[in-house]
Formats: structure tokens, sequence, C-alpha cells
């Protein structure tokens, strides 16, 4: 089970992920509702880190939805 809830919030998260990792393809940053599991394998797979990199990332980008940082 993921420790992350993504879903109302991911299209702004998907714009930081998008920023940070410019590489990224769309099919990469592909999230439905409820997937989040699926969501995490693949970007571990395609930035090269470890579950909990990925994780923490993405925490970090849903505290910080009201600004710009990364």
């Amino acid at each position: 089970m993921a420790e992350i809830q993504l879903n109302n919030n991911w299209d702004k998260v998907k714009i930081k992920v998008k920023r940070k990792y410019r590489e990224l393809t769309e099919e990469e940053l592909a999230y439905t509702p409820g997937q989040d599991e699926e969501l995490i394998s693949r970007l571990m797979k395609a930035i090269n880190k470890d579950r909990t990199y990925v994780v923490f990332m993405l925490k970090k980008m849903l505290l910080n939805m009201d600004n710009n940082r990364l």
C-alpha cells in the first residue's frame, strides 16, 4: 500500500516532477487514482532512485502545493 495519496493533487505534483526530471515522458507520469504503487514503481525505474527517495520527493511536493518549490 502506498504511503501517499495523490488523488486530487496529481496535476500540480506532476508539473513539479516534470520540472525536476525533464526527461520523463507522459507515459511515465501517467496516474490513475488508486494506482499510487504503479506510479511509484515507474518513477523509481525512470529516475533510477529507490522507493524511499521517490516517496519522500512526492510527499515533499504534496506539502508545498502552494508554492513553486520542488
